[in-house]
């Protein structure tokens, strides 16, 4: 491969590479800000200015193709130079409130300004004032003397989307951004320009002065609002989970993430009003609080069940695995059936709503129906639901999931004798189950979930509950952990009495003589990757950060 030399190294590069690219690829960071590897190339912020050698003037870096031979220098005096001049124009009418912006922590021109810039501005006069607090649409917020023009927004919503809403509007110092006339920024993926936007311009409507940065932890996961699987992070203060953004992933969301996924995938979490927060039991003195349902410890719901499983014959009890649970929530249910219970009466609620998207949104609404494909899990069918209307099935064992997501859902409602649900937040039918467990939700247990693409990718816990599992390297980050001082959401906040699913059944199967023997989370995936040929050759170190493709033992480079 041809090469070239920056600082004094001499790097290697693809040809039709320029500097930025070839830099990036050898792990050299070059200040930019109006690039990014996914759009075009604009120019407009200058900072990543370099010198080359024989050039009359300085280079942008992110336009500038790399030649055999080259030699660039991106520390030389002239370079230094160069940067610190950028930064004091982009400065000059930058509004100082890093105190109260939503960005601080996290900001490029916070971050530049301390590493490049002189420290001073020869700009004595008042800044230029702008609007501030501008609605762009219903999920993002827009201060317009923040802006420094980068164009990221206008590109991606153009380029990636490819919904133009964002234009530049006036000229010189009073430029500015807009929508066009009569829109909004209300495309389903808006919330991305967030995160493209280098400093405090854009900003969440639903996360705005919610929390700090630095006051919060976060953790690496995957979005369960569909089968796309995006890889996101889990941010959290106080036990809370106060934000979700995009991760990284090349291979399945690239560095985006749909709205819907941000925003409706983390409030039943945490959510007082709608958790389970006890394990529940129906008494025949309907007087009792709950339309007939009262709080019982773990010992004694558990009990109940077992006692109702033993009044039924294998063929009359049947048990719905969920497409929102984990692998080894669903492959725990499955050896409890037909081991414990010796019934083939598994199935799964499928959820497919409209067509997929052009863009990461799939039709599928359940982020692991193909695992329960791959676990030998089929999808619900009339001759299941007719076994239920005809009372030949009188007792259901429901895993996270509704039978409120069945059509005639009264009629199948009345023909179960025996319900037991192991649910994570009421619903409209769950107050007439007769057994009621709290459930972890999958933001608070180790897990497993396989993408439509056949991509099995990790589950991490990023809020606490009573009883939690941690397995090593489960610490969540904080912005604080490299000074020592780690912003610990274990032991912050409030807890649900939740436990995984996959513990309880478990503690079910050990009554009943058969102890399954899983002591954590891993132990329940290990046995899967031993009995399931698709997972064979996979453990959680080989699936990693990025996840890896069933059927494939090779692990992906994390």
């Amino acid at each position: 491969m041809p090469t070239f030399q920056l600082d004094g190294k001499e790097l290697e590069f693809k040809p039709g590479q320029t500097i930025i690219q070839a830099a990036k690829d050898a792990g050299i960071d070059i200040p930019h800000f109006c690039w990014h590897p996914s759009l075009s190339v604009a120019g407009n912020c200058r900072i990543c200015l370099v010198e080359v050698e024989k050039a009359p003037k300085g280079m942008i870096a992110c336009a500038t193709n790399v030649s055999e031979g080259m030699v660039v220098y991106t520390n030389s005096p002239k370079a230094v130079h160069m940067r610190n001049a950028v930064m004091e124009f982009l400065l000059i009418n930058h509004p100082l409130d890093c105190p109260i912006c939503d960005e601080a922590g996290e900001c490029k021109l916070q971050d530049y300004a301390y590493k490049f810039s002189i420290g001073k501005s020869r700009f004595d006069e008042e800044k230029n004032h702008k609007d501030k607090r501008v609605e762009l649409g219903p999920n993002v917020m827009f201060d317009q003397e923040r802006c420094i023009s980068c164009s990221r927004c206008i590109r991606y919503c153009e380029e990636v989307v490819g919904d133009p809403q964002l234009t530049f509007v006036s000229r010189g110092e009073k430029v500015t951004i807009e929508t066009f006339p009569g829109k909004q920024l209300d495309n389903p993926f808006s919330m991305n320009v967030i995160e493209l936007c280098p400093v405090g311009a854009l900003t969440s409507r639903d996360f705005r002065f919610r929390a700090r940065v630095w006051d919060m932890s976060h953790t690496d996961s995957v979005c369960v609002g569909c089968a796309r699987g995006c890889n996101d992070e889990i941010w959290v203060r106080d036990n809370i989970i106060k934000r979700l953004i995009p991760r990284e992933n090349m291979d399945v969301n690239e560095y985006w993430m749909c709205d819907h996924g941000r925003l409706d995938t983390y409030r039943f979490v945490n959510d007082e009003t709608t958790r389970v927060n006890s394990p529940m039991m129906r008494e025949e003195d309907v007087s009792a609080d709950n339309d007939g349902l009262r709080q019982v410890d773990w010992d004694d719901a558990i009990a109940r069940v077992i006692s109702e499983l033993k009044n039924y014959k294998a063929e009359e009890i049947a048990f719905i695995a969920s497409p929102y649970s984990t692998l080894e929530d669903n492959f725990v249910l499955q050896r409890f059936a037909k081991e414990i219970v010796g019934t083939d009466n598994i199935v799964y609620i499928p959820n497919i709503q409209g067509e997929d998207a052009r863009m990461l949104i799939r039709a599928d609404k359940t982020p692991n129906s193909t695992g329960l494909n791959l676990l030998g899990i089929e999808p619900i069918n009339m001759k299941f639901i007719d076994k239920i209307l005809s009372k030949q099935i009188k007792m259901v064992y429901v895993m996270n999931d509704s039978i409120g997501r069945l059509e005639r859902t009264d009629e199948i409602a009345k023909s179960i004798e025996v319900a037991v649900l192991q649910i994570s937040n009421f619903y409209e039918h769950s107050r007439k189950a007769t057994v009621i467990f709290p459930a972890s939700s999958y933001a608070e247990i180790n897990g497993t979930v396989v993408n439509f693409q056949n991509r099995v990718q990790r589950l991490r816990p990023a809020v606490a509950s009573l009883e939690q599992e941690r397995l090593p390297g489960d610490f969540a980050v904080s912005r604080l952990d490299k000074f020592g001082a780690h912003n610990d959401r274990w032991t912050k906040g409030m807890r649900f009495n939740t436990r995984p699913s996959w513990k309880v059944i478990q503690q079910m199967a050990k009554v009943f003589g058969n102890d399954f023997g899983y002591v954590n989370t891993e132990e329940v995936f290990d046995d899967i990757a031993a009995k399931v040929p698709a997972f064979a050759g996979m453990d959680y170190e080989s699936i990693g950060k990025l996840g890896v493709t069933a059927g494939q033992a090779e692990a992906v480079t994390a």
